[in-house]
């Protein structure tokens, strides 16, 4: 689990009206304020190949990523990659946020602007990771 403040999207996260932070001295708790939930920070990275794949996920209505992932299984994560997913998900499964960045020029760059999802639609995106 990643730390909330490593996330490129934290800003944006923040500035959602369903997302509480509470800052304290001893770290940095998220809550999705609708249902009282805790958030996590997730990161994860990827090779070209499976970037380019979760790239073509996101693109997807959420009815038909959640197919693809079921029949070709969700890409597989790399220790170091060229992409990377950074996700904050609800423990509950109510909440999801995310933003896919691509590796250039020595830092990561923004492929997409952050996407929000609440409700049943986070269930398809919890199968990414």
């Amino acid at each position: 689990m990643s730390s909330f403040k490593s996330l490129e999207m934290a800003a944006a996260v923040s500035a959602h009206p369903h997302i509480k932070v509470k800052r304290s001295f001893f770290g940095t708790k998220v809550i999705y304020e609708p249902t009282q939930s805790p958030a996590k920070a997730i990161i994860q990275e990827y090779t070209i190949e499976e970037g380019k794949k979760v790239e073509r996920l996101l693109q997807m209505p959420l009815d038909k990523m959640a197919d693809e992932i079921a029949q070709k299984g969700k890409p597989a994560y790399a220790n170091i990659g060229h992409f990377r997913l950074e996700l904050c998900l609800s423990d509950d499964h109510q909440f999801c946020a995310l933003q896919l960045f691509r590796y250039a020029d020595f830092h990561y760059n923004p492929v997409m602007e952050p996407l929000f999802f609440e409700g049943k639609d986070v269930e398809t995106l919890a199968l990414l990771v």
